[in-house]
């Protein structure tokens, strides 16, 4: 890298810092409506597994029309299948949120209780590295949310969905927040 791919003068009339009140928009609604998913975790949970199916179900439609396009390709009926299973998928997630609710959190509870394991063992297997720890509580942490959450089914499966995304939602608009005054003390003259 160059010395002259570092721009150290300040900002142009063109950078985002002018605009450093939309980032903080952009960030206090996040905020709220973070806080309105954490408000009703449940009604959270089922308008993402409706909006999840939403887009499964644009996604297959997309794929089999882009199959239809490349008709001439090996791959075209896996691609219609696959579309259609999207299609298929979407289309159930939409017409029973709750039951869709409940899929998404057996596969997030599985995933955590895999990658918990995976980690675990990798950390069995570089024991020799020093801080080695952090991975074993990581490791660990994920395994026994994986495991509680699947030993709360179903009843989970009506919070964990729409607390996850209050959360993101929260953090994500805190940190907009705080981008945009980062860009307004940029933007201010010194």
């Amino acid at each position: 890298m160059s010395a002259s791919s570092f721009n150290l003068m300040p900002p142009s009339p063109v950078t985002p810092s002018h605009r450093w009140g939309w980032f903080m928009g952009l960030g206090i609604l996040q905020v709220i409506i973070g806080v309105l998913c954490w408000i009703d975790v449940a009604a959270a949970s089922i308008a993402a597994t409706v909006v999840i199916g939403a887009l499964l179900l644009l996604g297959g439609m997309l794929q089999v029309i882009q199959a239809f396009t490349v008709r001439g390709w090996s791959g075209f009926m896996l691609h219609v299948l696959m579309g259609v299973f999207y299609v298929v998928g979407g289309l159930l997630l939409m017409d029973e949120p709750i039951r869709g609710s409940l899929i998404i959190t057996i596969v997030i509870s599985v995933l955590l209780i895999v990658s918990g394991v995976a980690r675990l063992v990798m950390a069995a297997t570089h024991r020799h590295m020093p801080g080695l720890w952090l991975v074993v509580v990581s490791g660990v942490v994920s395994f026994v949310i994986g495991v509680l959450l699947y030993a709360s089914l179903p009843w989970s499966s009506l919070w964990v969905l729409g607390t996850l995304i209050a959360i993101e939602l929260v953090f994500h608009g805190v940190a907009w927040i705080q981008f945009g005054l980062a860009l307004k003390k940029l933007h201010q003259p010194v």
